[in-house]
Formats: structure tokens, C-alpha cells, sequence
């Protein structure tokens, strides 16, 4: 798969830092249109210029919205209510699957008895119990190989940008986070389209219920919902919470609504 750019926008536990890094790689499909596209991209450099820049986007498939699956299209949307205005769009529209099941693929390791390997299987079945919730609302598929996964988990320590500060000309160094999301934007050959792949940090310190709560957030952003709830009831809050909820009623209202939005992704170009 060729990427039109590592545009990476970074989703990690207790804030919402968004922040691109990468180069562009080229393709030899339709120069001018890998062009417009990629200038699309890096117009979006932060999260506020969606919103506060105009976006040529005049040769790109025109926005439209897919077929919800059919998890989603029987989902009853409640009075429960939804976060949808905190949810976050790009110049390609929202974060939108199209095909399904979705393919997932889980670190893992062979079930050798020692204790660096129990943990690391206890990681596993935390992550795979995680998707079977998920599941519930969309199509989800493990798969063993990395190279055809739509998203991937793994087992890691997301790691810290280290920056210069051009003022103080001393260095930045964030605090460390336990998890995160990015995505990145490529073209498929046959057809011709705009696709996504989603990869999921999450830390080998993280155990037992905080572990489970961080995987079910770190899957709903990687399903779609880039945003946080205001609301603790949700799993897709903004912060840890003592006692993690479930997916909840809102989370699936506002999945949904996401799922409902037109977009250019995976249309035809």
C-alpha cells in the first residue's frame, strides 16, 4: 500500500494533542490527482484548521454517505442523547468505515508458560474482549497478519515528541501517556480510492479493569468517534475514570450519527 502522507493525528488518554508528523510518499497513480490530494492533506495541519480553512477539495469523489451496516441501520437512536458536536471531521469528512467486517489485527505471542508471557496473553484477551463488545455495533474480524489489517493493536508504549521550543529554545518534553490512536490516509489500486488504517498503542503497564476501559476507548476512536464525551457515564470520556463504564447508549447515538455523515473515503476517485 502507498501512503499519500503519514498524517498522523494523535488521540491519547486524558487530552486530545493532535499532531501531524511524516513526508509524502509518491504513486504512479494519476500524478495530478495524487497531488490535489495530498495538498488537501497538508492544508489540515492541526485539528483547527478543518474548520477555520477553506479546503479545495474540487477533484476529489464528491462527499457522499454509506450504506450503514446493518448493526448500526437497526440501532435505535434514544433519548439518551450524543456527543456528535465534539466529534471531529477532516477534509476528507469523518472517519468513516465502508467495508466490513473490519479487520483487526491483536499482538499477541504463543502461550509459553512463563510470566512475561501470561502477561502479555492477558494483555491479548483483554484487547479481543474489547473488539466482542464493539462488535455488537460493527462488523469486526481478527486477523493474523498485520499487512491486511484495517486496524491494528499493539502492545507498546506510545512514544513521546520530543520538540525544541523555538522561544524558550529549551526542550519540550510532554508528559507520557499510557495509550493512543493515530491514522493515516492511503490509496487502494483496484479500485482507485481513499482508504484508512487505524493503529492503537496501548501500554504493556496496563492491566485488569483500567486496561479493558482504555482498549474499549481506544477501539471507539478507531471506529470512528475522534472526539471525547463530556460525560464519565461514556467510554469514550475524556479522562480515566475509577469505575469505567460500559459502551454506552450515547457512544453508539453518536457512532451512528458519525456513520451517518457523507465523506469521501473509500469512494471510488
Amino acid at each position: 500500500m502507498k501512503f499519500i502522507k503519514d498524517w498522523v493525528f494523535n488521540c491519547r488518554r486524558g487530552k486530545q494533542p493532535f499532531a501531524p508528523t511524516g513526508k509524502i510518499w509518491r504513486s504512479p497513480i494519476e500524478g495530478k490527482i495524487i497531488t490535489v490530494i495530498a495538498i488537501c492533506l497538508m492544508l489540515a495541519i492541526f485539528h483547527q484548521a478543518v474548520h477555520s480553512q477553506p479546503q479545495d477539495t474540487s477533484n476529489l469523489p464528491p462527499a457522499k454517505v454509506h450504506a450503514l451496516p446493518q448493526s448500526l441501520a437497526t440501532w435505535e437512536q434514544n433519548n439518551q442523547g450524543d456527543y456528535f458536536n465534539e466529534i471531529k471531521s477532516t477534509p476528507l469528512g469523518y472517519l468513516v468505515w465502508s467495508q466490513f467486517p473490519l479487520k483487526i489485527y491483536v499482538d499477541s505471542v504463543p502461550p509459553e508458560n512463563t510470566a512475561a508471557n501470561q502477561r502479555f496473553q492477558q494483555w491479548t484477551e483483554t484487547a479481543r474482549k474489547a473488539i466482542a463488545e464493539w462488535n455488537d455495533y460493527l462488523p469486526l474480524q481478527e486477523v493474523s497478519a498485520r499487512n491486511i489489517a484495517d486496524i491494528l493493536v499493539l502492545r507498546s508504549q506510545p512514544e513521546r515528541a520530543v520538540k525544541l521550543n523555538p522561544d524558550t529554545r529549551l526542550y519540550d518534553i510532554p508528559r507520557a501517556v499510557s495509550a493512543q490512536t493515530n491514522y493515516k490516509f492511503y490509496l487502494t489500486a483496484d479500485p482507485v480510492a481513499i482508504a484508512l488504517r487505524m493503529t492503537i498503542q496501548v501500554s504493556p503497564n496496563f492491566t485488569g479493569v483500567s486496561l479493558l476501559a482504555t482498549m474499549r476507548h481506544e477501539l471507539g476512536h478507531a471506529l470512528g468517534i475522534w472526539g471525547h464525551s463530556p460525560k464519565a457515564e461514556d467510554a469514550l470520556y475524556f479522562s480515566q475514570v475509577s469505575n469505567p463504564p460500559a459502551i454506552s447508549q450515547r457512544d453508539i447515538n453518536t457512532l451512528k450519527k458519525i456513520y451517518q455523515q457523507p465523506t469521501r473515503l473509500g469512494w471510488k476517485i
